[in-house]
């Protein structure tokens, strides 16, 4: 397969070079897109609002092709995916190296797979994870999976909740075990309004709110917050309760 896994150029993950890091991210079709399910803890209203559609990814057709071919080739060719995406993760870190950054590595753009237990077969005969091959390079991701959160995960592998319509128990969870919460707010007053009109509280339900629009980098964030993204998008529409209505401050 020709096509490259690995992308660079996302506009929030771009604000990530401002703090020291370039950041690729592995973009794979979500929930099931590819013919299986790739997010096993999804939504109504996640599926709806998915950021899969997102950019160009929802006006060049041939981006969601090349997700679903590259869903298709984890599934059936676990070790040629992993391998090829080990030589780009390299790629990334030589590439990091000469523009004077940190590499970091997002591999659930559009997913939700536990990386942590995906081990395969490398090109020089050892069996691992991607993770533990790469020990200095910075992993994050976001997911709805709340028994995750309880997995020893590597020590370079970051792990952020995400709030969704209907699993306010595992949000409970994943505070209960010291993990920072992503969630999506609308202006409870003009719930249709851009982000750029209004600004966010200091707190909401007494968590402390740290605007998550700033930069991609949730490794850099305290845990126990919750990383405040504000509705893009069909996430501006959203009628399931993925979004949550807020009192804006004086914008």
């Amino acid at each position: 397969m020709s096509a490259r896994l690995l992308t660079t150029g996302n506009p929030k993950t771009a604000k990530g070079e401002g703090f020291g890091y370039l950041t690729a991210i592995l973009h794979l079709a979500p929930h099931k897109l590819s013919g299986a399910n790739l997010c096993a803890s999804a939504t109504p209203g996640c599926i709806a609002a998915c950021l899969n559609t997102a950019g160009r990814g929802g006006i060049d057709p041939r981006i969601q092709a090349a997700r679903v071919r590259k869903s298709q080739w984890f599934r059936s060719d676990r070790d040629g995916f992993m391998q090829t995406l080990e030589h780009e993760i390299r790629a990334h870190v030589r590439s990091a190296e000469r523009h004077g950054l940190l590499p970091c590595v997002r591999l659930n753009g559009t997913s939700d797979i536990p990386w942590e237990m995906v081990r395969y077969r490398r090109s020089d005969g050892s069996v691992g994870t991607i993770l533990e091959r790469f020990p200095a390079v910075q992993f994050y991701d976001y997911t709805k999976i709340a028994i995750r959160l309880k997995r020893q995960l590597p020590a370079n592998y970051d792990l952020t909740f995400s709030a969704a319509d209907g699993n306010e128990a595992a949000v409970e969870f994943a505070f209960a075990h010291g993990a920072r919460v992503a969630m999506v707010f609308r202006n409870r007053r003009r719930p249709t309004l851009p982000g750029r009109y209004w600004n966010l509280p200091k707190t909401y339900r007494g968590k402390r709110i740290i605007d998550a629009d700033r930069h991609d980098l949730r490794f850099l964030e305290p845990r126990g917050a919750i990383c405040a993204l504000k509705a893009k998008g069909r996430a501006l529409q959203d009628t399931t309760g993925f979004t949550r209505l807020i009192n804006p401050t004086v914008a």
